[in-house]
């Protein structure tokens, strides 16, 4: 598997990428085909997986944060509900921002191993996913998604990172990572890496993100769940032949 370089690490780049028009995504080539396995098992069993976010450059990372920091995209608390930043101090800002979304540089989406799924069959005519985590509950839309995932998802490499709260990111059922590439980018992507592509940026509230960059790092980059030997090793086995 390729080992992910600096700039790749951070989104400044997009040359470990490539698109797919179906379905729509973009991930790094050995991502893509796992994840066009993942989907076509998934068919076999009667859902149809399609990915609402993949690969996003530094940019837009960066595009998303400023809006959210700036009142221009809902700020969010740990339950989902709105809150106005207009009411609050910068460090609380930053606070709310990466419960749900990462630093420009940090996200995991950078690499191309992260893909965010829903079931189109489970959606009604003009119902929208919210990607909240009722949805993946026993009683919600995505329900039969989440234990098919639960069961599959680490025969084709893939895992859950944000499996659970772990202090930092909120839990995030919908986000699978590629395992093989993923394992290795983490520890990759240090707290140098990340001010490296920091330097320069139009970040807003960038004096309390310089003040807390190694708290930051460690609570909402490193605080995730471990892959599974299973999910590491998944692309050296042929899915078709193993048990369901």
């Amino acid at each position: 598997m390729s080992v992910l370089d600096p700039e790749q690490l951070t989104g400044r780049t997009r040359k470990h990428v490539r698109e797919l028009q179906e379905p729509h995504c973009t991930l790094q080539p050995d991502a893509a085909r796992a994840f066009l396995a993942l989907r076509a098992a998934a068919a076999a069993d009667g859902l149809e997986l399609a990915a609402v976010s993949s690969f996003r450059d530094f940019e837009r990372q960066l595009a998303i944060w400023n809006d959210k920091f700036l009142g221009r995209r809902a700020l969010l608390d740990q339950d989902g509900g709105k809150l106005d930043p207009a009411l609050m101090t910068p460090d609380e800002i930053v606070r709310a921002i990466l419960y749900w979304s990462a630093l420009p540089g940090a996200s995991r989406h950078h690499w191309g191993t992260e893909v965010d799924v829903i079931d189109r069959n489970a959606l009604s005519d003009g119902q929208v996913a919210q990607l909240v985590p009722a949805e993946y509950a026993v009683d919600g839309v995505f329900a039969k998604l989440e234990r098919w995932l639960s069961r599959h998802a680490e025969d084709y490499g893939f895992f859950r990172p944000y499996d659970r709260d772990r202090g930092g990111v909120q839990p995030e059922p919908w986000h699978l990572s590629y395992a093989p590439i993923s394992g290795a980018a983490l520890p990759a992507l240090t707290v140098e890496v990340l001010a490296e592509a920091l330097r320069g940026a139009d970040l807003a509230g960038a004096a309390v993100v310089w003040g807390r960059l190694a708290e930051i790092h460690a609570r909402y980059v490193q605080a995730v769940a471990t892959p599974s030997e299973l999910a590491l090793a998944a692309p050296r086995v042929n899915p078709a032949t193993r048990p369901s």
